[in-house]
């Protein structure tokens, strides 16, 4: 078969992505030529971007570069290069609710089959442009996350990066599935602790289990159906906290009501994900403590839209209209916003859909991108990521035109690198 017939088919069967993630693209070196660069602070023109190995060895104006023999250059016309995204709140081994429902996606598909989906789904992030991303809990898979991390670490399977929580932790009783008699015993989406001791021992037994890092839920709704209320104790919080940090790691939480949230913000967590409730007071303690906000902004949007609401047709909905507040408030008192959209309550590979959220509910284009990448890099404790410059790692991804003006265009990612291997191209 001929090399152009082989390609092609290659192509059609999405294989090609898959060889070229296995097969380096290695010819000394690579020097991509584009319109544009946005290197995770700055939108550059007339750079252009050499890699050696998996680093980048030069980023800057191109008559400065200088030439080196045997160098494969690439032409992006038309395109601007970005840091490889960094996806702060995922679950891999979820997929639309609208498919199938989370109670039966813990209750009825064995994590076999999760953890087979959350292949194809690391795949189709990868693909997006999603270099690295960091997995917020299991949710009743146990630590199938961090086998999955495994698989694609030794490149059986091509993926992000992946950052995971293992299992998660929340309060006894405040966590689902919900629904049964107390004679039936199900199981749950997290593992449940009550009091400082068993909470140290599910933190460090997650961590030894493989957890790069542990979720926390501090409110969550403790019937079905009812408001959100504060699960954890302070000192409970504080005691995860302090295990955590003792073993060299940190804690996150799920917090979306205002005393939820300042619980742990003084717990000493690094990251509030959601915080639909959030207030100016509360926002203003982040700030203050340096504990940013993970929005989602997408996941409500999506479980409004599963609901029967057309964003194109509808007013708002009473959840997107506190959403848009809260979103507007947590910019206004200047706590750091980091990106993620928890991809998996819609579909995979599809993370363009918080980036242009964030957008359309104040935030400007390039302090999404910005999010996206170097900051997220930063909140996250990833060193050599999020920044195009000389020593980073090669994690690179390209857009036709330019993001800045038009975040929409993220939406079709047609160059990415990851740590300097070819993965996909136009």
């Amino acid at each position: 078969m001929k090399t152009e017939k082989l390609l092609s088919v290659l192509k059609k069967t999405g294989l090609l992505a898959i060889l070229f993630f296995c097969v380096q693209a290695s010819v000394g070196q690579i020097l991509l030529k584009p319109d544009r660069v946005f290197d995770g602070q700055t939108l550059h023109t007339g750079w252009v971007v050499e890699i050696e190995g998996e680093r980048i060895s030069y980023a800057g104006p191109e008559d400065l570069w200088k030439a080196k023999p045997g160098t494969e250059q690439i032409s992006l016309e038309g395109y601007t290069l970005l840091p490889g995204l960094i996806e702060g709140h995922s679950h891999l081994l979820l997929h639309p609710y609208n498919e199938t429902s989370w109670n039966d996606q813990v209750l009825v598909e064995s994590p076999a089959e999760r953890a087979i989906r959350g292949g194809v789904h690391a795949e189709k992030s990868l693909m997006a442009g999603i270099t690295t991303m960091r997995d917020l809990g299991s949710e009743g898979a146990g630590y199938a996350d961090i086998a999955l991390k495994k698989t694609i670490e030794e490149r059986i399977i091509p993926g992000p990066r992946l950052l995971v929580a293992g299992p998660a932790i929340v309060a006894t009783g405040a966590y689902g599935p919900k629904g049964f008699h107390d004679g039936v015993v199900v199981p749950l989406g997290a593992e449940a602790v009550s009091g400082k001791d068993e909470a140290i021992r599910a933190v460090r037994r997650q961590l030894g289990n493989g957890a790069d890092f542990i979720k926390v839920y501090a409110d969550y709704r403790w019937k079905a159906g009812a408001a959100s209320q504060p699960t954890f104790l302070p000192e409970e919080l504080k005691a995860m906290v302090d295990a955590a940090t003792s073993a060299g790691s940190y804690v996150v939480a799920h917090a979306s009501t205002p005393e939820g949230m300042r619980r742990a913000v003084m717990a000493g967590v690094e990251t509030i994900e959601h915080g639909d409730g959030g207030t100016r007071e509360v926002f203003d303690l982040m700030r203050q403590k340096k504990v940013a906000l993970c929005p989602t902004l997408a996941a409500g949007h999506a479980i409004e839209r599963y609901r029967g609401w057309d964003p194109l047709r509808d007013p708002d909905t009473e959840r997107i209209i506190n959403k848009k507040r809260s979103f507007q408030i947590a910019l206004e008192s200047g706590v750091t916003i980091a990106f993620g959209g928890d991809v998996g309550v819609y579909a995979h590979g599809e993370n363009y859909r918080e980036l242009e959220l964030m957008v359309a509910y104040g935030m400007p284009a390039l302090d999404a991108l910005r999010s996206a990448t170097r900051i997220n890099a930063g909140v996250f404790h990833l060193e050599g990521l999020g920044e195009i410059k000389k020593d980073m790692m090669a994690d690179i991804i390209g857009v036709k035109g330019d993001p800045t003006l038009d975040i929409s265009l993220m939406r079709e990612v047609a160059f990415v690198m990851k740590g300097g291997m070819l993965v996909k191209k136009p």
